[in-house]
């Protein structure tokens, strides 16, 4: 812990609090969800890829979603897990911190921006229909789909700069089990910075959510309105069911990340971080698999003939 006012240059993640058998047991549950994690959504890229029933937009934005959820999961678990079995605190580097917290956000950014699109998509499928291939075409997808990832990454530099341009002399203990920015701005000791700092993030944060969450609520008020007007009941059920996936993984992405960071104030109670941020980093992206493919007919066809394929190569 530092006792002066040189800034840090290695920070210590505190983890998860408890005994070695609860850590052991924590490992145990955490390793089995990222696992699952990996391998449900390089399952869904993977049929994406290659079943031609899934060669749509919806499938597309798909198959990259499950490559954010993948990505935002590997910056965080792997890290996670290691503190988990090491006895006492992590160390971990200035550069390393900066690396992990700009991944983290940047990921968590193009996530967004791809579920904006994904609504739009929604929008564009149930509401005019029959121009829906002329809109999303290939060109209009992977428009789309470059802006999210050049967005997401490009938004994250200067947040993440100015963050490492404060000084740490507090403390160098992190109180999470990852390189978290509400903790950092704690340990700083540039008060009016740190104060000036914590609102255009604050500010930011708004920005990227609810300029993704605007379009989103627009576009479900539009599919809300069209499919009500369809007359028969197993109309409206399908109409609905193609947009239940989606809704399903708005409510939890977005309730996780505006309770983790809009907020006008970062420095919160450690134990609300910590909880809130196993659900951005650990649940959300072991459920979406399920989300996805539980309510898709298309999906579950596609894995039903892929491993009957399996099967059939391994009797070969």
């Amino acid at each position: 812990m530092l006792m002066n006012y040189s800034s840090a240059t290695e920070f210590y993640l505190l983890g998860f609090p408890g005994s070695e058998e609860l850590h052991h047991i924590l490992f145990a549950i955490f390793f089995f969800f990222y696992l699952v994690t990996l391998m449900g959504n390089t399952v869904i890229i993977m049929i994406v890829c290659v079943d031609k029933r899934l060669q749509s937009p919806m499938y597309f934005f798909l198959g990259h979603l499950s490559a954010l959820e993948i990505l935002v999961t590997t910056i965080i678990v792997p890290v996670m897990l290691w503190g988990l079995l090491l006895p006492g605190m992590q160390t971990m580097s200035l550069s390393a911190c900066v690396v992990q917290l700009f991944l983290y956000l940047a990921v968590g950014t193009t996530e967004f921006a791809l579920l904006g699109a994904m609504a739009v998509d929604r929008y564009v499928a149930v509401c005019n229909p029959l121009r829906y291939n002329i809109i999303m075409n290939r060109h209009t997808c992977n428009f789309v789909v470059l802006v999210s990832w050049v967005f997401g990454f490009l938004f994250q530099i200067w947040p993440v700069y100015v963050m490492f341009q404060l000084t740490y002399c507090k403390s160098n203990v992190v109180n999470n089990f990852f390189c978290d920015r509400g903790q950092l701005l704690k340990l700083s000791c540039n008060n009016l910075f740190t104060l000036f700092t914590e609102f255009i993030l604050f500010l930011m944060a708004v920005f990227v959510l609810f300029g993704s969450l605007i379009p989103t609520i627009v576009s479900y008020a539009y599919i809300i309105s069209t499919i009500l007007k369809i007359p028969s009941s197993s109309g409206r059920r399908k109409s609905f069911s193609t947009c239940a996936s989606h809704v399903t993984c708005v409510v939890i992405g977005y309730g996780s990340y505006l309770f983790l960071y809009v907020k006008p104030k970062q420095i919160q109670a450690a134990g609300y971080n910590r909880v809130v941020s196993l659900m951005v980093s650990v649940v959300t992206p072991f459920l979406n698999p399920f989300i996805f493919t539980l309510r898709n007919d298309k999906v579950i066809e596609a894995l039903r003939d892929g491993v009957k394929r399996c099967c059939q190569l391994f009797r070969n």
